[in-house]
């Protein structure tokens, strides 16, 4: 069987009937090429299914056109969810998106990143994993030169952007909309501390505690890993402590549904006996028997401001410059049966 044989920018530059060099540069987003020639260019492209030599492509522009991204979890849907939104703003672009899982191990996480430099990566978008306190290998990307990008988990490294949610405010709100509905003894299942989100949780819960003069009780302040089984075992141990709360706020939206599984298993009523509000905005949340308040975190948003930082910032290391940005996105409080009482 005869191979059909491959379409060259002279099959579109004769199609068109323009110059081999002008579709070229329209290929390669030249500025000496109108918008209307590019689009064009491109579409004539897709139809004859022209296919861009990558390695010359690379040798040429000084780009792979591939970008890693590293997380703890695939199959987290709030991470899934910021890979989509990376892509969606990337892969128009012609990038190639190419995904590590960390398994919350900076032992693996660290190997990750060599492999991905290893391979002339363009550039690195990373959630770190729990387990991560020394920096090293997320300095030796940005002194490649390597455009790196935080989102979600951080450190605090100088020459690196992130994109992140206020997680203090988020917490803030989510307190004090328990407050405002009348619970006065609020328990805060949290997440470790080593991690700044969960920190800035903490600390937005422990605001909004004092800010409506009520006491910072620490029999109330739990630390546990973000699961349902660990939501069942912290009302366990609340209930065996002989602990009273009348609303639990938690940092993770599984630890949540623990929660609300073994109270229910407790005979304890939500809302009327004890409120619930998690974190994340996790897509079972709204389609529960009772579905859950719980603080937003816009990930697919965060993607794509992440990906637009990167192209920012991929442009300023071909003029030998760096801009270091800090994006902050807002919170957003889903209200819904799970605080809500009846008559508020």
């Amino acid at each position: 069987m005869r191979q059909k044989e491959k379409v060259t920018i002279y099959d579109i530059s004769k199609k068109l009937n323009i110059s081999a060099a002008t579709v070229s540069r329209a290929l390669n987003d030249s500025d000496r090429v109108s918008l209307k020639t590019k689009e064009l260019v491109l579409k004539t492209a897709k139809e004859l299914n022209y296919q861009q030599n990558a390695l010359a492509l690379a040798l040429k522009s000084g780009r792979t056109f591939n970008v890693g991204v590293v997380v703890p979890y695939i199959n987290h849907t709030f991470f899934a969810s910021v890979i989509r939104g990376i892509e969606e703003e990337l892969e128009p672009k012609g990038y190639h998106v190419i995904i590590c899982q960390t398994h919350e191990n900076v032992e693996s996480e660290a190997k990750q990143i060599k492999t991905l430099l290893n391979t002339h990566i363009d550039g690195i978008f990373i959630s770190v994993s729990k387990t991560t306190e020394s920096v090293k290998h997320i300095e030796e990307v940005r002194d490649e030169g390597v455009p790196l990008i935080f989102f979600d988990r951080k450190k605090d490294i100088s020459g690196v952007s992130s994109v992140t949610i206020n997680d203090f405010e988020g917490a803030y709100e989510a307190t004090t909309h328990l407050i405002q509905q009348g619970y006065t003894n609020i328990a805060h299942i949290g997440g470790d501390h080593k991690l700044e989100i969960y920190k800035h949780r903490y600390d937005g819960y422990i605001a909004a505690l004092k800010a409506h003069n009520l006491p910072v009780n620490d029999d109330l302040l739990l630390q546990v890993n973000s699961t349902v089984e660990a939501g069942i075992e912290a009302v366990k141990s609340l209930l065996k402590n002989n602990i009273s709360f009348d609303a639990i706020f938690s940092a993770s939206d599984y630890v949540a549904l623990g929660s609300m599984r073994e109270l229910r298993a407790n005979g304890f009523k939500i809302p009327e006996d004890v409120g619930v509000v998690g974190f994340s905005n996790e897509p079972f949340t709204k389609y529960l028997e009772r579905p859950l308040t719980t603080v937003g975190q816009t990930p697919v948003l965060m993607g794509q401001i992440a990906a637009q930082v990167f192209l920012e910032q991929i442009t300023d290391v071909k003029k030998n410059f760096r801009v270091e940005k800090k994006v902050v996105l807002s919170p957003e409080l889903y209200t819904r049966d799970t605080s809500i009482k009846k008559g508020s």
